[in-house]
């Protein structure tokens, strides 16, 4: 099958959980023998290599953002400067904002495709997509749903939409707005031939926030667990944060429950990992974390650099996994990693962690550092009970987190539409 991804580029700067769920799609799809090409919107997938071909990037962010601004076509020598690899290195070195403050009119654009700057940039991106000739389009996500209206009027083709954590970004804007956007992302749905979101969680959240549309089919991410499992295990007991590094996804929280945990000392030896990446407008964020874990920095490891290959080696270094975040997720793709290493999890008892956890690790609330640091002693103080969480890890990662089986549900999802 000849499959088209659609998907928003970070910059590869740090982890950014729907970019590598799209990745993770589009890689288990490959190997499974699939003609599969990802095309990148606003800023380049480093990672990619040969799925993105030769695609270029689409509405690149520095001139799609620079001409919604001025409401005017800016010169093609213009263009051709702010399109450059110079130029959109740099915009992705401040990429990665949690805030849609300054952002809605783009945000509008990508959802409702009325405006003169869209529509040139579409009318490329359908150019394009013509040449390739896919049999199916998965566009990343509802914060794209512009594109599906002219690729299906140009095209005829089916066209999948994954949904997940949308909420996020569009209830962070003014209220106006963001009612706007839910109408227009109900009122858009009819070009979508198939939604598919990643947990029952979210399935109810989008039956709320979508009323009008049929409930998503609910496929689990997979990751390719051959990439992650070892016999390797840290000799002293670890907690691992692995996402990005700042306020949002709750590594303070952390910070201060491991700094309570070497307090109490019912853990010898016990040591805190972090990777994941940051941006620089985090550094200020990070500094006030270092300044926590200071007394106990000998105990403490931060990955400097962020790379795709991080993801197959940090987990071979962690005992457990916590990444506290501050708002309910629709999936936390380094659970499903986690998992295929073997190692459980303790997370905030909000969003879909309950249902992807399992028996696999622990819940706790309300989401405080003490609280936090009791259910880490919980586990990491016995023995029993933290290896029947890592077995019941490694069994929920075969059976239900597998690539492959994501794979097969999505290609049965696309020959149902095709």
């Amino acid at each position: 099958m000849k499959i088209l991804f659609i998907s928003p580029g970070s910059g590869d700067g740090y982890f950014c959980g729907n970019c590598y769920r799209d990745n993770l799609m589009a890689q288990a799809l490959h190997r499974a023998g699939h003609e599969v090409t990802v095309v990148p919107l606003y800023l380049p997938l480093e990672f990619l290599g040969e799925l993105q071909g030769k695609a270029p990037v689409f509405f690149p962010a520095t001139t799609f953002y620079v001409e919604q601004k001025m409401r005017k076509r800016i010169p093609h020598w213009i263009r051709r400067m702010l399109d450059s690899k110079a130029s959109l290195r740099l915009a992705a070195s401040f990429s990665g904002t949690t805030s849609a403050a300054g952002m809605e009119q783009m945000t509008l654009s990508m959802i409702e495709g009325d405006d003169s700057a869209f529509k040139r940039h579409v009318e490329e991106l359908v150019s394009w997509v013509k040449d390739i000739q896919p049999q199916v389009i998965h566009l990343s996500s509802t914060l794209l749903l512009a594109v599906a209206k002219p690729l299906k009027e140009a095209l005829g083709l089916p066209i999948v939409c994954s949904l997940q954590d949308e909420e996020v970004w569009i209830d962070s804007l003014a209220p106006e707005y963001a009612q706007r956007a839910w109408q227009s992302i109900n009122n858009g749905a009819e070009w979508i031939d198939k939604f598919v979101t990643t947990s029952y969680y979210y399935q109810q959240i989008a039956r709320k926030r979508m009323p009008d549309i049929e409930p998503p089919t609910v496929i689990y991410p997979g990751v390719e667990i051959s990439r992650y499992t070892s016999d390797e295990s840290p000799e002293c007991p670890t907690i691992g944060f692995f996402y990005r590094m700042n306020e949002l996804d709750g590594l303070d929280i952390l910070a201060e429950a491991f700094v309570l945990l070497k307090k109490r000392n019912t853990i010898p030896h016990l040591k805190l990992r972090i990777g994941g990446g940051y941006m620089p407008t985090e550094k200020k964020f990070l500094a006030r974390v270092h300044k926590t874990l200071h007394p106990y920095a000998e105990d403490v490891y931060i990955e400097k650099d962020y790379t795709w290959r991080s993801h197959f080696e940090f987990y071979r270094h962690i005992t457990v996994l916590s990444v506290p975040l501050r708002f309910p997720e629709g999936i936390g793709l380094y659970l499903c990693e986690a998992f295929a290493a073997g190692r459980p999890a303790v997370e905030p008892h909000s969003g879909s962690f309950s249902e992807i956890i399992g028996r696999a690790g622990l819940t706790y609330e309300p989401n405080s550092p003490e609280d936090l640091a009791d259910a880490l002693e919980q586990l990491l103080t016995n023995p029993a009970r933290l290896a029947e969480c890592a077995s019941e890890a490694a069994e929920l990662s075969r059976t239900r987190y597998n690539d492959s089986l994501s794979a097969n549900q999505l290609l049965t999802l696309y020959e149902k539409i095709i």
